[in-house]
């Protein structure tokens, strides 16, 4: 009887492979800088800057925003520049 039982679970389980979830590198995007092919995020586009940036005057993080790492460093450094200079409110 244990043989009987234990070959019915195999089968539940291979039934069960069928319907597994994708992988999540299949659902994965390009960073939106990437996307358009941009070099340097330039510290006078307030556009990208405004989006990228909380209510609070706090840069969003990668996974929020979507950003690459290097991209991500680029938009800190212009976001500063942007601050210096006044354009974005602290």
């Amino acid at each position: 009887m244990k043989r009987k039982f234990k070959q019915k679970f195999k089968q539940k389980k291979k039934d069960d492979l069928s319907q597994t979830k994708k992988k999540y590198s299949e659902f994965t995007t390009k960073c939106r800088f990437c996307r358009m092919r941009v070099d340097e995020i330039d510290y006078k586009d307030m556009q990208f800057l405004q989006k990228l940036v909380g209510n609070q005057g706090k840069l969003l993080s990668k996974k929020r925003s979507g950003n690459c790492a290097t991209h991500q460093r680029s938009v800190k450094i212009a976001l500063k520049r942007a601050r210096y200079l006044a354009l974005l409110p602290c």
